[in-house]
């Protein structure tokens, strides 16, 4: 299977979505990996509105992109800007993407307000996963 790391700051919450996301949809395809630049922990709402669509990310841990280091990445995707700055070099051939998402730990408000964030992330993330896969399956 063809490793993808899935990279950003934290790996708290973008990453740790499009992990759950790849594994759920084409983890017979796919090894699905993500990490940080700074790791810290899996958001709680992430793991909630993941929870909504059936994907279970709260065994996900937050790791260091250096547990990587030396290992042949087909494909790396960075989902911030800032990871995108710091994305260490890897071994062997690299296909690299860049999915500017935005953050959803930054969305203030009620509860429900920054679920609807989540949500929203948790969703564009899940259809640029379902995008990725089809382009590796009918390569133009």
């Amino acid at each position: 299977m063809r490793k993808v790391l899935f990279l950003c700051v934290g790996n708290s919450c973008r990453s740790q979505m499009a992990e759950g996301w790849l594994r759920h949809l084409a983890g017979d395809r796919f090894e699905a990996h993500s990490a940080g630049v700074i790791p810290c922990y899996v958001n709680d709402d992430a793991i909630r509105v993941m929870h909504e669509v059936g994907i279970d990310i709260s065994q996900q841990r937050s790791k260091h992109v250096a547990e990587y280091d030396g290992q042949h990445l087909p494909y790396v995707i960075t989902v911030c800007d800032p990871a995108q700055t710091a994305c260490p070099v890897f071994a062997g051939e690299t296909h690299r993407e860049h999915w500017p998402v935005a953050d959803p730990i930054e969305a203030t408000g009620s509860d429900e307000a920054r679920l609807r964030v989540f949500r929203h992330i948790r969703d564009e993330i899940g259809d640029r996963v379902k995008v990725f896969i089809e382009r590796q399956q009918h390569p133009s």
